[in-house]
């Protein structure tokens, strides 16, 4: 495939990274000469030192019959513009990121497509979604959901005294039915588990299991079920704002927003909360807004460093779940070493959302998630194809790949190696993105 990216960004150059594994024609275009040297130096494609809405620049780029064309400038009208001109220079599908909530209305998106934009993404509204997820629960660091549910991936840090730990998964003690652990943070480490591995405490554990088997889970990982009834958000930045027009009734929420301009806006969009016009680094505030009594602390401000400190600062109040917005990714392993429960980088959640766009078909889902460098892909099974011949066992799968569980005729259901995939299964599975293009070949 023929992919041409404008915007070396964080979400440009992420992208880059995971095209890079797979034999893609990968073009880069930015203005920025350093981040392009820094680029091509690491991974195989082309940059061109320009303009993303240089006509000149993008035919220099081989915009023109590309297959896809990505722009993620930080630059809202600038990426809609090159997606348009790219669409005239002969692109055959083009993807803009956009800072416009009204632009992913249904209406508007006709309208966008009409103008040759084939489909829009907002960071922002992707990374609420997953602050949302993550506010289900309190003793859950990633809570991801499929088919409404029939399956369930949850990451969890597990600690000192747990069931689960000091036990190898070629004891027997992991091998039920009732959930499948697929992969193992430790420190800066994704581990996919083998037969001599086992979890151990501190690490975070990704589970997939079924929802009548959560509770199992909690109890096999020591965990306690505190119900998140009151939260507080700190920024009103669109984050912010989204996430609390997705959070349920059940649950009270305040924010805190320095500009007060900005809170007087915030109250018109948001009617089931509290806007507090006030400085979130004051802790007399926090005190006298009750920080204390709160189940949650979300922190997404614009500054990663304000963020981390806030969460920490929940924390020694007794806050039971922090999460915080971290856009500089250098910040991410001292974010997880302070033991903040979840972590939110919208860059890296836009790409992951954009990268499946570059996949067969048969890919129904990708999830990138923060805290590893393996993905999430779900996939539905083909009529014929290759993984149907026999059970997961026989199959000779890549290493760093990890089939999790499928979906049935409505039910889910976890993986083993006897297990016998069927066409109109769809199955969950982890593995590293240089082993995308491998694994996609079994379901051809």
């Amino acid at each position: 495939m023929k992919i041409v990216i404008a915007g070396a960004g964080e979400v440009g150059s992420h992208l880059a990274k995971m095209l890079s594994f797979e034999k893609h024609e990968l073009t880069l275009i930015d203005v920025n000469d350093k981040k392009l040297e820094g680029l091509v130096n690491k991974y195989d494609l082309l940059t061109v030192h320009g303009s993303a809405t240089s006509v000149n620049d993008l035919i220099e780029g081989r915009t023109e019959n590309t297959d896809l064309f990505i722009a993620v400038t930080p630059y809202e009208s600038e990426n809609i513009t090159a997606c348009m001109l790219a669409t005239t220079l002969g692109a055959v599908k083009t993807v803009a990121r956009i800072d416009n909530h009204e632009y992913t209305h249904r209406k508007n998106i006709e309208i966008f497509q009409k103008l040759g934009i084939d489909s829009v993404i907002y960071p922002e509204m992707l990374a609420a979604e997953q602050i949302t997820e993550a506010l289900e629960t309190s003793w859950q660091r990633v809570n991801i959901s499929f088919d409404e549910d029939k399956l369930m991936v949850l990451g969890i840090k597990v600690r000192k005294g747990a069931p689960v730990l000091n036990q190898k998964f070629n004891s027997g003690f992991l091998d039920h039915a009732r959930f499948r652990v697929v992969a193992i943070k430790r420190g800066n480490k994704t581990i996919i588990p083998k037969g001599e591995d086992e979890l151990q405490s501190g690490d975070i554990v990704f589970f997939i299991t079924t929802e009548e088997n959560i509770e199992f889970v909690r109890e096999q990982t020591g965990k306690i079920d505190r119900p998140i009834r009151d939260v507080m958000i700190m920024g009103g930045s669109r984050i912010g704002v989204k996430t609390a027009q997705y959070l349920p009734d059940r649950v009270n929420a305040k924010i805190i927003e320095q500009d007060y301009d900005r809170c007087l806006r915030i109250t018109e969009k948001v009617h089931n909360c509290l806007v507090i016009h006030g400085d979130g680094r004051d802790l007399d505030l926090l005190q006298e807004e009750g920080l204390q009594n709160m189940d949650a602390f979300v922190a997404v401000t614009g500054n990663s460093e304000t963020n981390i400190l806030a969460c920490l600062v929940a924390k020694r109040f007794g806050v039971t779940k922090t999460i915080a917005e971290i856009e500089n990714m250098d910040y991410i392993p001292l974010a997880q070493s302070l033991d903040i429960g979840t972590i939110i980088n919208k860059k890296l959640i836009a790409a992951g959302h954009i990268y499946q766009l570059t996949l067969d078909e048969s890919v129904l889902n990708v999830k990138s998630l923060t805290y590893s460098d393996a993905l999430i892909i779900e996939f539905n099974v083909k009529e014929g194809s290759k993984i149907t011949k026999g059970n997961l066992r026989s199959m000779k799968v890549p290493d760093k790949v990890n089939f999790g569980g499928y979906i049935r005729n409505g039910a889910g259901h976890v993986c083993s190696g006897d297990t016998v995939l069927q066409a109109g299964d769809h199955v969950i599975l982890f593995c590293y993105p240089s082993r995308i293009h491998q694994i996609t070949q079994f379901f051809e």
